[in-house]
């Protein structure tokens, strides 16, 4: 058994941070930290992933549609559907991802939109 928190050691710094924060046998649970206005890039996996907002409010852009989700909010989506976010308010998301998929992605996908 692994315990672990999505709420310990919160630093909002000047650009999106990530977070490993436990990796199971079937996933890799990370913690993303937006502050208000910032805006993760469109980007896209192979594989399904799920996102859930533990604090904070973001836009989350899919489909051609924009999704408002606020604290407690959580979405499924399948792989290879391009999708962005932008945080309303500074936000601590929850990004579940399949264990076959590399959590370097996610770090490319902040560092571009960190620029």
């Amino acid at each position: 058994m692994e315990i672990a928190s999505f709420s310990e050691a919160l630093h909002f710094g000047d650009k999106i941070s990530t977070k490993v924060i436990l990796e199971s046998p079937f996933s890799k649970e990370i913690r993303i930290l937006l502050n208000e206005g910032q805006v993760m890039k469109e980007h896209q996996t192979k594989f399904p992933i799920v996102v859930q907002v533990l604090e904070g409010e973001i836009d989350f852009g899919a489909q051609g549609e924009v999704h408002n989700f606020k604290s407690g909010s959580i979405v499924a989506l399948e792989g290879n559907i391009p999708h962005d976010l932008t945080a309303i308010k500074d936000s601590v998301v929850r990004l579940s991802l399949s264990k076959l998929d590399q959590v370097e992605r996610v770090e490319n996908v902040v560092k571009e939109s960190n620029k």
